[in-house]
């Protein structure tokens, strides 16, 4: 008898635990938004929430590609870099055009043909990850770290180390113009959301991601072309980061060729602490989402609490590692 009201109680603990983990972002997040309205008076504004919203809209875009690529078992730390090449591409073919000297040839790019263009290089790289991960074996990790480099290294050589400025107010309209009373940004990043809730939740391509992520080998085994949805996923995040791209320097008027730095880390953030395993097969995209409003929110407040940048990495920082230490909590009573 003793044994059943124990197995019973047991139960009744592992229950109780599974639903706090379930909404312990939520949680975190109501907590951090009572904090913040306690300490500055100007958090619980209108103008402050669309801010949030505002900032947070890249990191949604950049987070939503990495919750793919994490459900898959992986990692991706070249959107950054990414971000920062796709947004100088759009730009310098926006700004400049292409010339060819030697066939006395200009070729001009109005916003939708630079921004094409911007997309399919995010693309590209995406594709390029893949393609080494799975053709070569190589960890995403390094794989991942090494186009990092690369990316950044394009950048510089595109920019010359240089902005590029004055790509017009309809360009601008991109990163800051309005519709309907919600700001730009926000739309494109609530359709980002949209498609890939309904991606990995209404398709037999979603459920090819989880399977991967849970156990590769038993997905090969059921006839899962396996390299072929990783590419396919590592190419969503390149382009999801070229987007982000496109917004930043919209939002900014300006390609800057340090564009993007630490902008992985807040992605990566954003899905551990929205609930996504780095193990793979297991997390939600409205996870990750509720990971990025938390991110904004934290970076936001810090601001206005005048924290020093510095000391913002920093919190930043201990975040992630208390994100991660909780899905490992959360893994091994599971």
């Amino acid at each position: 008898m003793e044994a059943i009201i124990k197995l019973n109680s047991q139960n009744s603990i592992k229950k109780y635990t599974r639903s706090l983990a379930r909404f312990q972002s939520l949680i975190a997040l109501f907590i951090l938004c009572f904090v913040l309205s306690i300490l500055s008076d100007k958090f619980l504004t209108i103008d402050n929430a669309w801010n949030v919203m505002r900032q947070i809209s890249v990191n949604i875009c950049i987070a939503t590609g990495m919750t793919l690529v994490v459900l898959t078992a992986g990692i991706d730390l070249s959107v950054g870099s990414v971000l920062a090449l796709s947004g100088a591409i759009t730009a310098g073919l926006l700004r400049n055009g292409l010339e060819f000297p030697s066939a006395n040839l200009y070729v001009g790019f109005t916003i939708l043909g630079a921004v094409l263009a911007g997309l399919l290089i995010g693309a590209l790289l995406g594709v390029f990850n893949g393609w080494t991960i799975t053709r070569f074996k190589v960890p995403p990790f390094v794989a991942t770290l090494a186009v990092l480099t690369i990316a950044r290294g394009l950048t510089m050589l595109w920019t010359k180390g240089f902005p590029i400025s004055g790509l017009g107010e309809s360009f601008s309209f991109i990163g800051t113009g309005w519709f309907l009373g919600i700001p730009v940004p926000v739309w494109i990043s609530g359709i980002i959301v949209l498609m890939a809730v309904l991606l990995t939740r209404k398709t037999r391509f979603g459920r090819y991601i989880y399977a991967i992520g849970g156990n590769e080998n038993a997905s090969r085994l059921s006839g899962i072309n396996i390299d072929k949805i990783k590419i396919a996923v590592y190419t969503i995040a390149g382009g999801l980061a070229a987007i982000g791209g496109i917004i930043v320097t919209s939002r900014l008027d300006s390609a800057q060729p340090n564009a993007g730095i630490t902008y992985e880390l807040d992605a990566i953030a954003a899905v551990v602490i929205g609930g996504t395993s780095l193990s793979g097969g297991k997390g939600s995209i409205m996870g990750t989402v509720l990971g990025a409003i938390i991110i904004g929110v934290l970076n936001n407040g810090l601001v206005l609490l005048n924290v020093s940048p510095f000391w913002q990495q920093v919190v930043k920082g201990f975040v992630i590692l208390l994100a991660v230490i909780i899905d490992k909590a959360n893994s091994k009573n599971q």
